[in-house]
C-alpha cells in the first residue's frame, strides 16, 4: 500500500503541473483540493484514468478536486513529502492574504468565494465532527438498551458516561475555537487569533459575567450576555473582522514589529467588537434561519421532511450544504433538537442506494474500475454518512443517475413526513447512526425506502444511457479480449444467413441485421481496412492525447480529414453512436470492432458542427454515410480534428498494424488485423 501512495502521490503531482503549478493543496474527507497557478497544465483526463483516481473536478478556472476516497489524507501526506511541496515551499494563498476563487457557483466572484469561505472553514472539523458522532451513537444505544439515560443530569451519571459525554461535548461546546481557526486560515489571517476571539467567550471569566440574556454595564455600554458553547455564525463574522482588522493594522504598523503589535491590537478590538455587535448578529443570523425552518415545521413536518432531502441533491455539489449543517448545530445548541437531520437522511441514503446498485451491476459485468469507485462510496456512505465518492463518482458522471436517486429522496422525504423525526445530537447520517434519531424505528424505515426505491431503480434501469452503457460493455470486453455483448437480438446457428443486398433497403443503406461470419476472428485470418473518411493517415502516437496516442482504447491509426463525412468501410452493425456526433462504434460483419473518433475533445461542442445518419443497432453496408461534420466551423472553435482509428477489441488479435501513408483515402488501407492462431 505505501508503495501504490509513493507511486500514485508521484503521478497526480506531475499531472496536476508539478509543485510550480500549484498555489495551495488542502483535503477534505475524499478529496484533495488543488488550487493551480495555471489549470490549463493540468491533464484532467490521465488523472481520470488512473484506477487510484475515482474522479476529477474542475473548479472555477484555478481549482481541482481528485476525489481519492478514504484514504485521501495517505494521498495528501504522499504528495506533500514530495519535492517542492514542503511547507516551506509551498505558494499557500494565506501566506499573501489572496483569496482564491475557485468555486463553479455563481456568476461572480465573491460568490464564488463565499461558498469556498464555507467549505473551507468546516472541511478541516469534519474528521472530529464525524468522531463526536459516533460516540453519541454509542452513548444512544447505551439508551436504548436501559444501560444509562442519555438525557440524564451529567452530575448523577457514573464516572465512566461522564467521561463519554466529555468526549463527544469537547468537539461541540469548543466548536466556535475550531471554526474561527479555520475561517482565519481560509481568509488569510492569523488562524490563532481567528481561535482565541470566540475562545475568550467561553472562559470562566466570561461566564462569571451573567447568565444568557443578562446585561451587563462595562464602561457605560450595555452589553448582552450570549451562550456561544456550540456557535458557528459569530466565529464565521469574527473571523471576516479579523482579517480586515489585520489588513488595515499592517498597512500603519512597522513590518518589523507586526508580531509585536498586530496580534496585541487586533485581539484588543475584535474581542469587544465580537461581544458587543458582531457576536449578537452572528446569533440572531443563526437563530432567524433556524426560525425559518422552525416556521414551515410548525405549518407541516410532512412538506419539510419531503423539501429537505429533494434540495439536497443539488445543494451538496455547488457547497450550499454547509450553512444547513450549522443550522442544524445551531437547533440542537439552542432548542435540544433538529428537524433537519431526519429528513436529510433520506437524500443520503438515495445516493447510497444508487451507489449500491452500481456496484452490483459493475460487478456482474466485470467492469473492474467502476467496481473501484463504487465500493468505496458504499462503505464511506453506508459506515460514514459521507455523499462525496457516490456524488463524483457517479452521480455527477452519468445522465441517468439523477432520475434514479431523486425518485428515492422523495419516497424517503415521504416516510420521514409521517413520523415527525428529530435528532438530539448533530451526527452524520450513517448505519451506525440510526439510534440517535427519534422515532428510530420512523427514521430507519424512511432510509430503507430510500436505499431500497433508488437501488431498485439502478437495477432495472441502470444509471446510464444506452450510449453510455454500449461504450462501456464495448470497453470492457475489449479489455478481456473478447467480442463486445450484441447490441441487437441474437441470430440461432441454424438460421439462414441473408446478403445485405437482399434486405429491405429506404436509400439510407440500412438493412436487416444478418448473420456475419466473422472471417477476421479465424485462425489466423488477415483483415484489411479501409479508411473510413478521406484525408491523410498518420501514426497513433501522433495524436495529442495520452489516451488515444498510448493505444489505450486500441490500436489503430489516425487520419487528418480533407473531407467532411465518416463512411461505414464494411458491412457493420453500429454498436453505438454519440448524440453529439463526434464518434460512432462499428463491429464489422468480419469481427473487428472499430472506434472512430472525430476530433480531439469535440464532445464539449455538443453536437454543434456535427450530423448523424445512424443510431445504433442498425446494419449498415460498406460506403454508408455515418456522420458528416463542418470542419471549419470545429476549427474555428479550437478543436484539432485529427481522428482516430481504432480497432477497440485490439486484444482479439495477435496483431493490430496502421498503416499511414500520404495521402489515404477510402480505397487505401489503413489498418491490418491477424487473428490469433489455435497455438497463440
Amino acid at each position: 500500500m505505501a508503495t501504490n501512495v509513493k507511486e500514485v502521490s508521484e503521478f497526480i503531482l506531475d499531472k496536476v503541473g508539478g509543485a510550480e503549478n500549484i498555489t495551495s493543496l488542502t483535503h477534505c474527507a475524499t478529496r484533495l483540493r488543488f488550487q493551480l497557478a495555471d489549470q490549463s497544465k493540468a491533464d484532467q483526463d490521465a488523472l481520470d484514468n488512473n484506477p487510484s483516481v475515482l474522479g476529477v473536478v474542475p473548479q472555477g478556472t484555478t481549482g481541482l478536486q481528485v476525489v481519492m476516497g478514504g484514504d485521501v489524507a495517505e494521498y495528501y501526506k504522499g504528495i506533500k513529502a514530495l519535492p517542492g511541496m514542503g511547507d516551506d515551499d509551498t505558494k499557500a494563498a494565506a501566506a499573501s492574504n489572496k483569496k482564491e476563487y475557485g468555486g463553479v457557483r455563481g456568476k461572480y466572484a465573491f460568490v464564488d468565494y463565499a461558498f469556498e469561505f464555507l467549505s473551507d472553514t468546516f472541511r478541516p472539523i469534519l474528521w472530529a465532527l464525524l468522531g463526536a458522532s459516533l460516540v453519541i451513537t454509542l452513548l444512544v444505544l447505551f439508551d436504548t438498551f436501559g444501560i444509562q439515560a442519555f438525557r440524564d443530569d451529567i452530575k448523577t451519571q457514573p464516572p465512566v458516561f461522564q467521561l463519554l459525554h466529555a468526549t463527544y461535548q469537547s468537539v461541540f461546546y469548543f466548536l466556535p475555537i475550531m471554526v474561527g481557526a479555520c475561517a482565519a486560515r481560509k481568509l488569510g489571517a492569523n488562524e490563532w487569533v481567528g481561535a482565541a476571539i470566540p475562545a475568550a467567550f467561553l472562559t470562566p471569566e466570561f461566564l462569571a459575567m451573567g447568565s444568557q440574556g443578562d446585561t451587563v454595564n462595562v464602561v457605560g455600554l450595555p452589553l448582552v450576555i450570549n451562550t456561544y458553547s456550540g456557535q458557528v455564525f459569530p466565529p464565521l463574522i469574527a473571523a471576516i473582522g479579523l482579517f480586515w482588522v489585520e489588513k488595515g493594522l499592517k498597512k500603519i504598523i512597522p513590518s518589523s514589529v507586526h508580531m509585536v503589535f498586530v496580534p496585541f491590537l487586533s485581539l484588543l478590538i475584535m474581542v469587544p467588537l465580537t461581544a458587543f455587535l458582531l457576536g449578537p448578529f452572528g446569533i440572531g443570523v443563526g437563530n432567524g434561519i433556524a426560525a425559518a425552518f422552525a416556521a414551515v415545521n410548525d405549518f407541516s413536518a410532512f412538506i419539510l421532511a419531503i423539501i429537505i432531502p429533494l434540495i439536497y441533491p443539488f445543494l451538496v455539489p455547488l457547497g450550499l450544504h454547509w450553512p444547513l449543517n450549522a443550522i442544524m448545530i445551531q437547533n440542537i445548541a439552542t432548542y435540544g433538537e433538529d428537524v433537519i437531520q431526519g429528513p436529510m437522511g433520506s437524500w443520503n441514503f438515495a445516493c447510497f442506494g444508487v451507489i449500491t446498485g452500481v456496484l452490483i451491476l459493475s460487478i456482474k459485468e466485470r467492469n473492474k474500475s467502476m467496481q473501484q469507485v463504487a465500493l468505496g462510496g458504499t462503505m464511506a456512505g453506508l459506515l460514514g454518512g459521507i455523499s462525496e465518492p457516490s456524488l463524483y463518482g457517479v452521480l455527477l458522471r452519468f445522465k441517468k443517475s439523477y432520475s434514479r436517486l431523486l425518485p428515492g429522496c422523495l419516497a424517503g422525504g415521504f416516510v420521514a413526513g409521517f413520523f415527525s423525526i428529530k435528532a438530539h445530537a448533530f451526527v452524520f447520517t450513517s448505519l451506525l447512526t440510526i439510534p440517535a434519531m427519534d422515532p428510530m424505528l420512523g427514521y430507519a424505515l424512511s432510509i430503507a425506502v430510500a436505499f431500497g426505491t433508488s437501488l431498485t431503480l439502478v437495477l432495472m434501469f441502470d444509471y446510464r444511457t444506452p450510449e453510455e452503457k454500449a461504450e462501456a460493455l464495448a470497453k470492457i470486453a475489449a479489455e478481456h479480449g473478447e467480442a463486445a455483448p450484441p447490441a441487437v437480438a441474437p441470430v440461432a446457428d441454424d438460421a439462414p444467413a441473408v446478403a445485405a443486398s437482399d434486405a429491405p433497403a429506404d436509400g439510407s443503406g440500412v438493412a436487416t441485421l444478418t448473420k456475419p461470419v466473422k472471417t477476421a476472428l479465424q485462425s489466423g485470418a488477415v483483415t484489411e481496412i479501409t479508411s473510413p473518411l478521406e484525408g491523410e493517415a498518420v501514426a497513433l502516437k501522433d495524436v495529442p492525447d495520452p489516451i488515444f496516442a498510448g493505444a489505450k482504447l486500441g490500436k489503430g491509426v489516425a487520419i487528418k480529414p480533407s473531407g467532411d463525412t465518416v463512411f461505414a468501410p464494411a458491412d457493420a452493425t453500429v454498436l453505438a453512436v454519440q448524440k453529439s456526433g463526434h464518434a460512432v462504434g462499428l463491429r464489422l460483419d468480419s469481427g473487428v470492432e472499430l472506434l472512430v473518433h472525430v476530433g480531439i475533445d469535440t464532445v464539449q461542442l455538443g453536437g454543434e458542427g456535427f450530423t448523424v445518419h445512424v443510431e445504433a443497432k442498425q446494419h449498415v453496408t460498406a460506403g454508408t454515410p455515418l456522420i458528416t461534420f463542418d470542419t471549419k466551423f470545429i476549427e474555428s472553435k479550437g478543436y484539432n480534428m485529427i481522428t482516430p482509428v481504432l480497432v477497440s477489441n485490439t486484444k482479439k488479435f495477435a496483431e493490430v498494424e496502421g498503416f499511414p501513408t500520404d495521402h489515404a483515402d477510402t480505397d487505401t488501407v489503413v489498418v491490418k488485423t491477424t487473428a490469433k492462431t489455435a497455438e497463440s
